[in-house]
C-alpha cells in the first residue's frame, strides 16, 4: 500500500472533477477487470488458476469511493477513507498465492479495509474472519460484503494483533497492515503446516514475508520489500 503512489491518481482525480463517476459508469469494468488480470496478475507471475478465476470473478470497483471507480483496475493502491488504502491488484494476487488455500481452507485476515481481498479468499475457501480496527472501514465493509451475498464472511471491528482466538487454529492468516514484528497471538492462532503471510519491518522498510509453521516452529521466506500501512491499535497506536 504505497501511499506515495497516490499522489498522481489523486492529481487525475482533481482534473475528472464531477466527471470521474460518469466516466466510470462509460467503462466495461468486466473488460478492464480482465485486462488487469492479464497484464498485472497472470503476467508477474502469479499463476494459480483459482487465485486468477477469482480475481476475475470480484468487482474491485465496488470497493473503492465512487470518485476512484475509474482508477479501480489501475495497477496503483487506492485510498479508501480513514488514511486507509485498498492495495494494489498485484499485492493482492501474490498475498492470496502465497497463502496456498483450498476449498476447505479456514482462512484469517487482519485489516479487512475494503473487503476486496476477504472477497477474494471467500472465492477460494470455506471459511474466512476478518478484523478492521477502524470502524468505520469495518461498518462500510461489512455493508459491500453483505450486498454481495458472501455468506462464508465474517467480520468484526477490533483490535487485529489479538486474532480472533474463538475460532482458530486457521489454516492460512493474512495481514494487510504492518506491524515492526510479527504478533505472538498470530503465531499461536496459525495451525500446524498453515501459513501465515504478512508485510514486516521497520517503518520505511518492509518486506512481505511467507511464515510457515512446521513442527511448531517458523520456516521464514523473504517474499519481496513492499510498503502497506501501519498495524495500529484501538487508539491509533503503532504496533
Amino acid at each position: 500500500m504505497n501511499k506515495y503512489l497516490l499522489i498522481s491518481f489523486l492529481i487525475l482525480v482533481s482534473m475528472f472533477g464531477q466527471n470521474g463517476e460518469a466516466g466510470a459508469q462509460k467503462m466495461n469494468y468486466k473488460q478492464l477487470r480482465h485486462k488487469m488480470v492479464k497484464e498485472q496478475i497472470a503476467a508477474r507471475g502469479i499463476n494459480d488458476k483459482n487465485v486468477i478465476k477469482a480475481m476475475q470473478k470480484v468487482e474491485r470497483h465496488l470497493f473503492v469511493p465512487s470518485q476512484f471507480r475509474h482508477l479501480a483496475y489501475s495497477d496503483s493502491p487506492l485510498p479508501i477513507g480513514f488514511g486507509q488504502t485498498i492495495s494494489q491488484p498485484y499485492i493482492v494476487g501474490i498475498m492470496t498465492q502465497l497463502l496456498d488455500i483450498n476449498p476447505d481452507s479456514k482462512v484469517l485476515e487482519i485489516g479487512t479495509g475494503s473487503g476486496y481481498q476477504a472477497a477474494i479468499l471467500g472465492e477460494l475457501c470455506k471459511e474466512v474472519y476478518s478484523i478492521e480496527i477502524v470502524e468505520g472501514l469495518a461498518l462500510k465493509a461489512k455493508s459491500t460484503i453483505e450486498s454481495l451475498n458472501y455468506d462464508n464472511l465474517h467480520l468484526k471491528w477490533g483490535d487485529g494483533y489479538m486474532g480472533w482466538e474463538e475460532h482458530a487454529p486457521y489454516d492460512a492468516i493474512i495481514v494487510t497492515c504492518s506491524p515492526s514484528k510479527i504478533p505472538q497471538p498470530l503465531i499461536d492462532q496459525l495451525g500446524e503446516n498453515g501459513n501465515l503471510v504478512i508485510p514486516i519491518g521497520a517503518k520505511n522498510v518492509k518486506s512481505l514475508v511467507l511464515l510457515k509453521k512446521i513442527d511448531g516452529e517458523l520456516v521464514r521466506k523473504d517474499v519481496i520489500p513492499v510498503r502497506f500501512v501501519p498495524m495500529i491499535d484501538e487508539k491509533g497506536r503503532e504496533y
